[in-house]
């Protein structure tokens, strides 16, 4: 008589039973669902790295919220953040299971109150009752074998005064240091000050480093944390292209942004300078953003466009996270792009009914052959702060005179006031690049 060997997993617990049968044998194994053990520590060159059961794990990734997984992990790419553990489609168990299948671990965001939306951490009971709504966000998550670690609130030094932020901060890491042995904890700044850092080194002994997030500025990146005297372990969990307030305005107030080929070069040169330079201290770095979002305009910050084409950043990001090698396929480039033959930065007026020309120089690494989409819409005026959820404009159809590649002619909006026009050019592959010009009619 033969037997049949089963092994079975309850609760980590890992037994084998035996059977006899009149089959072959085999042995079926039940996958063991135990998390990854995750540390902070030296490698042999000395340097600070997260290890992942023993394996040394330098991030390559992107915060993602909505965006495609699978795309990221084809890329390259090993980890992604989020900002929270349910992001309204899917909870975080969903999240993490998602990445199991992908080969992704992730960085799990727990969301706190900020101060700038009306929360006080003076108010004891409500900071409590955080802290145990948390305390059941971790429990349900804390064994998943996809999970990196937790970061505990997103940029709550954004326009705050109360310090206290950063007590509620620390008990929280505390507490999952009591009940998760196995992933460290941070919390994720927006830029880095002394004030903050001064404060964090003295009383919240229990996060196990910071987490930066800058844009433009990430090129001063190291100066910044020499000034602010922070020598320690850190990861990079948000940067990109320049954010909207660090660039020029219209004399109308509309910031101008660039188009996706100058994007992509300063994501080049701030990934070369600010994040690969130093492999001492940087654990490593999440891109913002894998998908797409409206900020100030639907294409600033996403590294995708609204129909899920890849933007030229991607191709900058796959070339780093494949030891510098471009993808096979690259995106359409774009450059030159004029209004009525001026410049965003030359305040562009018009009249209503004006016909304007939108003119732009484009090229594709592989001679694809190129389509494109036009687009103009009213200034943005749903502003928001710290990347809060934005209302899009409506797009205004039917201006259009006449197009070909390179060159639209368009009827200028039959009502006064700011605008933008947006070009995407597209090569058939899931690719764009992508621009935008504001302007205003009188």
């Amino acid at each position: 008589m033969k037997k049949i060997y089963f092994l079975i997993s309850i609760l980590s617990l890992s037994i084998l039973i035996s059977c006899d049968s009149g089959q072959d044998s085999f042995v079926e194994e039940v996958a063991v669902n135990q998390p990854k053990k995750v540390e902070l520590k030296l490698n042999s060159k000395g340097y600070s790295r997260l290890f992942v059961d023993g394996e040394e794990f330098y991030v390559r990734g992107a915060g993602l919220e909505f965006g495609d997984q699978e795309v990221l992990a084809s890329h390259g790419a090993n980890s992604f953040r989020t900002w929270r553990t349910d992001n309204g489609k899917q909870n975080g168990k969903e999240v993490l299971d998602e990445a199991l299948a992908n080969g992704l671990m992730v960085f799990m965001g727990l969301e706190l109150g900020r101060e700038r939306h009306g929360k006080d951490y003076d108010d004891v009971e409500w900071v409590y009752q955080q802290k145990e709504a948390i305390k059941s966000e971790v429990m349900l998550l804390k064994d998943h074998p996809a999970l990196l670690g937790w970061g505990i609130g997103n940029e709550l030094n954004l326009r705050y005064t109360n310090k206290k932020v950063w007590d509620a901060v620390n008990d929280i890491a505390k507490m999952i240091h009591e009940i998760d042995g196995n992933h460290p904890t941070t919390t994720m700044l927006a830029g880095i000050s002394r004030e903050e850092v001064d404060y964090i080194k003295a009383n919240c002994h229990d996060l196990d480093f910071l987490s930066i997030q800058m844009y433009g500025d990430i090129i001063n990146l190291q100066q910044r944390l020499e000034e602010v005297g922070y020598d320690g372990p850190y990861l990079v969990t948000e940067w990109g292209a320049t954010g909207h307030w660090e660039v020029g305005l219209t004399e109308w107030g509309a910031p101008i942004e660039q188009n996706s080929s100058e994007k992509a070069a300063g994501i080049k040169k701030r990934f070369e300078i600010a994040i690969e330079s130093d492999s001492a201290r940087c654990l490593g770095s999440y891109v913002f953003l894998w998908g797409q979002k409206q900020e100030r305009t639907p294409t600033w910050y996403g590294l995708f466009t609204e129909n899920k084409e890849e933007t030229e950043a991607v191709d900058v990001m796959h070339y780093f996270w494949n030891e510098n090698q471009w993808p096979d396929n690259g995106t359409p480039r774009i450059s030159n792009v004029l209004l009525n033959g001026k410049k965003s930065a030359q305040n562009i007026h018009v009249n209503v009914g004006d016909d304007l020309t939108f003119s732009y120089g484009i090229s594709d690494p592989e001679e694809d052959e190129l389509t494109w989409r036009f687009e103009v819409m009213k200034e943005a005026t749903d502003l928001q702060d710290g990347g809060d959820s934005e209302e899009k404009p409506s797009i205004i159809k039917g201006l259009i005179v006449s197009e070909a590649v390179g060159k639209v002619i368009f009827k200028s909006p039959a009502e006064s006031g700011a605008y933008r026009v947006f070009i995407y050019v597209l090569d058939g592959n899931q690719h764009a690049a992508t621009v935008n010009i504001p302007f205003y009619v009188d």
